[in-house]
Parts: structure tokens; sequence; C-alpha cells
């Protein structure tokens, strides 16, 4: 018996489904982070994100995943920003590989905290709200926090290859340093509660990193 030719495969199928599955994501994202703001993280309820995405319940688990993944999925859109989907490390080195000493070094890391916190600090703060009524909120913000350390780690590098560091510091205090001053919740705690601008809490970062030249 013949066997049945195969139907033939467009060669645009594979690059149309990633698209559409782009696409879909970005619409789970947006739908997330709109409803993460205005109910919380506790009221956006997975059925909710998906009435607002347009899609069903299933896709977003198939899509992306619980709503920990989702909380995630809204994380690493508003860190990257423009730059999504380019993880931040990727970008970051490509920035700070073109500084010429530590002074530039800085100069850099401290508009990319600015940058990065003016899109970070309210999701920041629907995280702290989850992490006190869901385990694995909890534990998605401890790991994250602990990829912020090593990532400042390799900005401590950076800044040693750079003359840096001349103080003693090792690159874990570095990273430390890094990891406190570019908190979010020391941005929320200036500019948004304490009404600093964006150009004193900009320059405060610069003065504050200083110590690590």
């Amino acid at each position: 018996m013949t066997a049945m030719p195969k139907p033939a495969t467009s060669p645009h199928a594979a690059p149309l489904r990633d698209t559409l599955a782009a696409a879909t994501r970005t619409q789970i994202v947006d739908a997330a982070t709109a409803l993460f703001g205005e109910l919380g993280y506790v009221g956006a309820s997975i059925g909710a994100i998906a009435t607002r995405a347009g899609v069903a319940v299933q896709t977003i688990y198939n899509a992306i995943g619980n709503k920990t993944a989702v909380l995630s999925a809204v994380l690493d859109a508003a860190v990257s920003g423009p730059n999504a989907p380019t993880p931040v490390p990727e970008f970051m080195a490509e920035r700070t590989g073109a500084a010429q000493d530590a002074g530039e070094f800085l100069d850099i890391l401290a508009d990319w905290l600015l940058e990065a916190n003016e899109r970070v600090a309210s999701i920041h703060w629907i995280i702290q709200q989850s992490v006190a009524v869901d385990e694995d909120a909890a534990a998605f913000e401890h790991k994250r926090a602990q990829q912020r350390l090593r990532n400042y780690g390799l900005a401590a590098a950076g800044l040693r290859e750079r003359g840096g560091l001349r103080n003693g510091m090792t690159d874990d205090q570095a990273a430390a340093t890094i990891w406190s001053i570019g908190h979010p919740t020391a941005y929320r705690a200036l500019v948004i509660d304490a009404g600093w601008t964006a150009q004193a809490y900009r320059a405060w970062l610069r003065a504050a990193l200083a110590g690590l030249e």
C-alpha cells in the first residue's frame, strides 16, 4: 500500500506561529499589568486577566503559566521596557561596555537605575503585597532579588576592570552596595513618597555610587 504523502509545511508557518504567540503573550502581560495595578495581586485573578486580555484561561497557562509566572512576565516586561525581549544583562553589557573608566561606567549605571525604577517601582510594590499572601510569590521575590544581586556582581567586575573599587571593596560587597542604593524601595520612598524629582534622584544615585570609584 502506498503511503500518503505528508502535507507540505509552509516555510513561513513557524515564524507566523512565533509572532502570534508573542502577540498573545504581550496581550496577557499588558492585561495583567493593568489589573495588578488596579486590583492588586490578590484581586487580579487569572480569570479576570483572561477576560481583560480577551483570551481563554487555559491560554494563559499555555502561554505563560500560573499567576506567579504571569507576575514574573510582568516584571520582565517592565524591567526591559523598550529593549524587550532582550534580557537586561545582555543590553546592559553592551551599554557599559562602551565606558572608558569607572566614572563613565557609574554614570551609565545611575542612568539605568533611574530608567528601570521608573518602570518597576509600581510592579515591585505589587510584588511586596503578594509575598504576604502567596508562598509561590514569596519564593519568586527571593529568587529575583538574588538574581539582581548576581547581575550587580557583573557590574562590580566591570567597574574593577576600569580601575574602580580602589577602596578595597570586594565584588560581592560592591554588588550589595549597588543592590541597596538602586533598590526600587528606595526609589519609591524618595520619588513617589517624598516627592523628589527624577533629576534629584539621579543625582543622589550618582553621588551614592561614587564610593565605588
